[in-house]
């Protein structure tokens, strides 16, 4: 009996505690000619005051190359400022001569295609495991990146037994997740000559050059240069059966937060994803308890769960991949650990309290290595049920994905309620009508396909598999056209596939019965298909076809040219995104291009309001033609030129409100503005308050949290506080000077009054919106309720609560704004202003708005009833200028494709003085 207990105790994923005595009987020991820490950087990772940047870690990884044989330091790629972003991959000097035959191993096994469990058995013993581990993804979480490079040293130097087996066991991919942020962060700190002035408080700029902390809800859009060549790593080259994720900080009076995490979780991953989470956690709890480092929390110690797709680590998840994830605390600069009597006695989620005190950066440091020590000691016990495990939940999907399967969401339990019996469970849980899909299809004749291409790219960039029909085809009794792309379920990520298609149906979260809703960590509905405004079918039957796969991600279909003979210019439709970006660069090559203000025919040619059309000139074709193979904008020549109705076009002169230390949206406008080739200035609030805008600019885009209140985005942390005085001015590098400030009633709502007045754009997008009242917008809140005193005050969070979500919006496709667009949109929805619908000749148009007492398409809406009638999209007109009021997140992290032409037409109308 007692032998039986103990393999149960082996076989649940526990680590005894008899391991540990490897570990504390052998202090690893630097080996032979080997450069510790302290020699190259002048102070040990950890001590306090001290910072190493990522040039020096880069030097450093580079000099232990030279020095072991248990390193290969890979460069995957340029970030987003063109440094190297390093990996270094650490196992044993055997494994190395293998290296390319365990990575073949490792993606055989995840891919799943056509490997049976015999040869899956095979290939599970020969193979290592794949561990991935990172840091400094958040640069200003600065413990991370420090502890990425102590721990690297530790095993490349160490000598004793469990270091030694691991190293056999395991083929270790460290990854610096953010090497432009580290350097960046470390400089700012360690830029006073002594040390207890040193802080990290006052940064100037986001930590990553465009999104900053946003860049982890990056990893299924896969737009950032980190970010892809992360994806590309993790999900097409080497598949890693654990991906370890270091954060800050820990919740304050613990030392950090570990797995497993909360409820909910995703029910699109497979379940052994979950309980391998719950059994890696439970080694690295075990692993602190037995080197008595008290302070882990788990599960209800924080609010992190498994729900959201889009970070590094839970992406991760729907590639069947066991992502962790922990948040400690630790400052290069001394801190304490606060007292709070609640968390001093023990329970399931805290099983050992700590005291509170004084802490030092090196304490994180080594709780950091404990951590990492507790992961690779676990895959290496576990090293052949890791490999075997990932390709069972490769083949599930596939199988799944190649049969009848149905998947049951919150909604699907809701309508069962009170059904009994197993008719009852045939036809909630069984309904053939609602089962899942074999293959969504992305037909090749939708409006815009150019966007939906890029869709493709990012289900590609994630490993996912596409294919294109090289001829027509029929499916679900329906006829497709050659080019048409099919993501078949049929897929070891058959996951990822349903989550960026379907719909998220997030459960309600309350902690009892009538208690307000409980947040969730991020975004609760998402899919990507929807923001990006992609059409497609769900086929719930097996495809065939004439289909290659797409090796990698494609370029956009070419388009041409066509009618070119005889014509005087050539009509571009706006129907596409791309359009606009065309037409940027036609601009800036010094073409002549106008815009129909109405529909009109010209040639005998019905045109609808928005055209563009560009007039015929020498090198005009030849250009055009160019644009067309590069971008697939599709052009046409037309024998006649509009008249009147067509008002020129010039570039709009842009300015994007920013402010000191960055905002996040901000960011994610500047890099969704370079993408499409809109020439912009960045501005911030003192460049506001000196005036004389409209001599400078035709439009001021004022993004979600520049104005007003803060709100929108969803969970997870933000961007840098709007003002810090930690830095005098005069020591802030010349770059950052003049930057310090925020929009005030006081200084800049006059000036920007004085804009709009004498002709000016101005776009408000979120929480900023609270800025057109102040400006004479008559809006007024649409989510509203009557008190008991018989006046209006704005609903609760107890009647009315929307994460980060999808809903549907209807549009006025005959609106300037919505050119180009049809009736009804996806947007996404945080909690956003809603308004009252304009009154009749209150000069403000309605252009996008709710018109559902259930607009929810993914995600979750409490009390979505209360949306129907609002307004989400407004356009004043303002003296001789315009506001136009978003209150949607109609560009939410550069992903809703399918707003950008709210935003896209509102610069153009303003490009020709409209």
């Amino acid at each position: 009996m007692r032998r039986l207990v103990a393999l149960a105790l082996v076989f649940s994923g526990a680590v005894l505690l008899a391991p540990h005595a490897e570990l504390r009987s052998a202090e690893p020991g630097p080996a032979p000619k080997l450069t510790a820490p302290k020699a190259h950087f002048g102070f040990n990772l950890g001590d306090d005051y001290c910072l190493a940047n990522y040039e020096q870690y880069a030097a450093y990884l580079a000099k232990l190359e030279k020095e072991s044989d248990r390193i290969k330091v890979v460069d995957i790629g340029k970030t987003a400022e063109q440094r190297p972003q390093l990996m270094a991959v650490v196992t044993a000097p055997a494994n190395h001569k293998r290296l390319a035959r365990y990575q073949a191993v490792a993606k055989q096994l995840a891919n799943a295609e056509g490997v049976t469990p015999e040869v899956a058995k095979r290939l599970a013993a020969e193979g290592k495991a794949v561990v991935w581990i990172d840091g400094g993804l958040h640069a200003s979480e600065t413990l991370c990146a420090q502890a990425l490079a102590e721990t690297i040293y530790r095993f490349v130097s160490a000598t004793d037994a469990e270091s030694l087996r691991i190293l056999d066991d395991v083929i270790i991919l460290f990854v610096h997740a953010n090497p432009d942020g580290h350097d960046l962060v470390a400089d700012w700190y360690m830029r006073d000559k002594e040390p207890k002035k040193r802080s990290l408080g006052g940064l100037p700029r986001l930590y990553q050059k465009y999104i900053g902390h946003d860049n982890n809800r990056d990893f299924y859009a896969n737009t950032q240069a980190e970010t892809r060549n992360m994806n590309r790593v993790m999900y097409r080259e080497w598949l890693p059966q654990i991906v370890y994720n270091h954060h800050q900080t820990g919740p304050p009076g613990t030392v950090l937060f570990c797995p497993p995490f909360r409820d909910p979780f995703n029910y699109n991953f497979d379940p052994l994803v979950v309980s391998g989470i719950d059994a890696v956690g439970a080694a690295m709890m075990q692993r602190f308890l037995a080197e008595d480092k008290p302070g882990a929390t788990t599960r209800s110690g924080a609010r992190y769960s498994t729900w959201f797709n889009g970070g590094l680590r839970t992406t991760a998840y729907f590639h069947n991949m066991i992502g962790l994830l922990t948040e400690t605390i630790g400052s290069p600069t001394p801190s304490r650990i606060p007292f709070n009597p609640a968390l001093q006695l023990p329970r399931a989620d805290l099983l050992a309290p700590v005291a509170p005190q004084e802490w030092h950066f090196r304490q994180s440091v080594e709780y950091s290595v404990t951590a990492n020590r507790a992961v690779l000691d676990y895959a290496s016990r576990h090293r052949e049920p890791l490999l075997y495990n990932i390709w069972l939940m490769g083949k599930n999907a596939i199988e799944r994905g190649g049969k009848d399967s149905w998947t049951v969401t919150p909604k699907v339990v809701a309508a069962a309620k009170g059904g009994r019996g197993a008719d009852a469970y045939q036809k909630f849980f069984r309904d053939p009508a609602k089962r899942d899909a074999r293959a969504y299809i992305i037909p090749s004749d939708q409006p815009d396909f150019l966007t939906a291409t890029k869709f493709v790219n990012t289900l590609t960039g994630t490993g996912v598999s596409v294919h294109r029909a090289t001829g027509a085809f029929t499916a679900g009794g329906k006829k497709y056209p050659p080019g048409s792309y099919v993501v078949k379920s049929a897929q070891a990520f058959r996951a990822h596939v349903l989550d960026m298609f379907e719909p998220q149906d997030h459960p309600d979260d309350f902690a009892y019965p009538g208690a307000p809703p409980t947040p969730p960590y991020d975004a609760a509905g998402y899919t990507l298909a929807f923001q990006m405004g992609v059409q497609f079918d769900r086929v719930l039957d097996a495809v065939t076809g004439l289909f290659e796969e797409l090796k990698d991600e494609i370029p956009p279909p070419p388009a041409q040219v066509a009618d070119a003979d005889g014509a005087v210019g050539f009509f571009l439709h706006p129907r596409t995104n791309d359009a606009f970006r065309a037409v940027n660069q036609l601009l800036a090559a010094g073409e002549e291009v106008r815009r129909l203000t109405k529909p009109v025919a010209v040639g005998g040619v019905k045109h609808p309001a928005g055209m563009f059309f560009v007039t015929k000139k020498a090198g005009t074709q030849k250009r055009l033609e160019a644009v067309a193979q590069a971008l697939g904008t599709r052009f046409v020549g037309s024998p006649e030129a509009p008249g009147a109705e067509a008002a020129a076009l010039k570039p709009a002169r842009v300015a994007l409100v920013d402010r000191y230390g960055g905002s996040m949206p901000s960011g994610w406008t500047r890099w969704l503005f370079e993408q499409f080739e809109f020439p912009f200035t960045v501005v911030y609030p003192p460049d506001l308050d000196r005036g004389k805008l409209r001599e400078q600019f035709d439009v001021i885009v004022l993004v979600d949290g520049m104005g007003g209140a803060r709100g929108g985005g969803g969970g997870g942390g933000g961007d840098q506080p709007p003002e810090s005085n930690v830095v005098d001015e005069l020591g802030l590098p010349a770059e950052f000077r003049g930057r310090r400030g925020s929009i005030t009633p006081a200084k800049t709502v006059p000036e920007l009054k004085k804009f709009v007045a004498a002709g000016g754009t101005l776009l408000t997008i979120g929480s900023s919106t609270a800025l057109a009242g102040q400006l004479g917008v008559k809006i007024e809140n649409h989510l509203v309720e009557k008190g008991a005193d018989g006046k209006e005050k704005a609903l609760g969070r107890d009647k009315f609560y929307v994460p980060p979500s999808v809903l549907r919006m209807k549009i006025d496709p005959a609106h300037p704004l919505a050119w180009g667009m049809s009736d009804e949109t996806d947007v996404m929805f945080a909690n956003s202003p809603t308004f009252r619908a304009p009154a009749a000749g209150s000069g403000v148009d309605r252009v996008g708005w709710f018109e559902s007492k259930a607009p929810l398409r993914s995600g979750w809406a409490f009390g979505q009833e209360y949306l129907d009638g609002g307004a989400a999209v407004l356009d004043a007109a303002v003296g001789k200028g315009r506001v136009v009021v978003y209150g949607a997140q109609v560009l939410y992290r550069a992903q809703p494709h399918a707003t950008f032409k709210l935003v896209f037409n509102a610069i153009c109308r303003a490009g020709t003085g409209g």
